[in-house]
């Protein structure tokens, strides 16, 4: 954007660029505005968490240095490069699975759609907000409840620590299984608005992983936060299969699964039964093979499908 030295408006052009190159960070914490996130196809829709990737970095490194200075265990560095790790395998698997997710949602959209509404609808963006808030917490509930698809999503809890690089430790598998979730979608929601929310929903998460930032007020009621999500990855009996929401916790606080953290903040992280190797391969896969050979050694059908579900 340039900005005529002459014009009277000419603090307010340069308020407006400036507000404009923060989308970005604005961006993880959902603080966007239609106008400036909507877009007519799908070609126009930024990758948005592929631009947020140096602003993760620099808050990883943000928080490192903070947690030295507050006399916090800062991240562990094999850890930290696991969950990194992870979270590049993870990227390259999404070429596959956004193909054939975004061709699935459009020919839905295209054929099966129930209204005609204007792309650039601000119901339709904040209907989106919240629907795929909904599709997600739903997802994230049968991800933890479903065997096969815990086995996927385990990848995600399989860190004993708590800072912003776990927000990368993600499952291959996870993207070729729960985009079925938010198909219903597909009758109301333009493609291209799923896909800028699909985003901001995803890349929202990165900054809830974290010990440093304690309770937020009145904002806990109504959005996930820090403090709601430590609760997520414990494994404590009273934090297991809580807190599933991604922005607003409000859909836990009405389904019956929100569970508030403890005041003396004792909550141990990771899985029940922890893996005991570092190997970024290994941690992708070897719950799917335990199901499966506990399914292959169990007598009956019955028996096996159980095992798997």
């Amino acid at each position: 954007m340039s900005c005529n030295t002459n014009d009277s408006s000419v603090l307010s052009c340069y308020a407006s660029a400036a507000w404009n190159a923060t989308i970005i960070p604005r961006a993880n914490f959902y603080i966007v505005t239609p106008s400036e996130s909507t877009f007519g196809s799908l070609d126009e829709v930024p990758n948005y968490a592929v631009q947020s990737v140096p602003f993760w970095f620099a808050l990883m490194f943000i928080e490192f240095l903070l947690a030295r200075w507050m006399g916090k265990r800062p991240a562990r560095v094999n850890d930290s490069l696991s969950s990194i790790t992870a979270g590049m395998v993870q990227q390259m698997s999404k070429v596959l699975v956004l193909s054939f997710e975004t061709a699935v949602y459009t020919y839905l959209y295209n054929n099966y759609r129930a209204f005609d509404l204007p792309w650039d609808s601000r119901w339709l963006w904040w209907g989106c907000v919240f629907g795929y808030d909904l599709g997600y917490y739903f997802a994230h509930r049968a991800g933890h409840e479903i065997n096969f698809l815990w086995a996927a999503h385990q990848v995600h809890h399989s860190s004993e620590s708590y800072n912003l690089s776990t927000a990368l430790r993600q499952s291959v598998f996870q993207g070729f299984l729960f985009w079925v979730f938010y198909l219903p979608l597909a009758f109301v929601i333009p493609p291209s608005i799923f896909k800028t929310h699909s985003q901001f929903n995803l890349i929202y998460q990165f900054w809830i992983h974290t010990e440093l930032i304690d309770n937020l007020g009145p904002l806990e009621w109504v959005l996930n936060t820090p403090s709601h999500h430590r609760v997520h990855h414990g494994r404590n009996k009273d934090c297991l299969d809580k807190n599933y929401a991604a922005v607003f916790i409000i859909w836990d606080r009405i389904f019956g699964t929100f569970e508030a953290e403890p005041r003396e903040r004792n909550v141990a992280y990771g899985l029940v039964y922890p893996v005991q190797f570092w190997d970024p391969i290994a941690v992708q896969i070897h719950y799917y093979q335990y199901i499966f050979k506990l399914a292959w050694t169990t007598d009956g059908i019955s028996n096996k499908v159980l095992h798997v579900t």
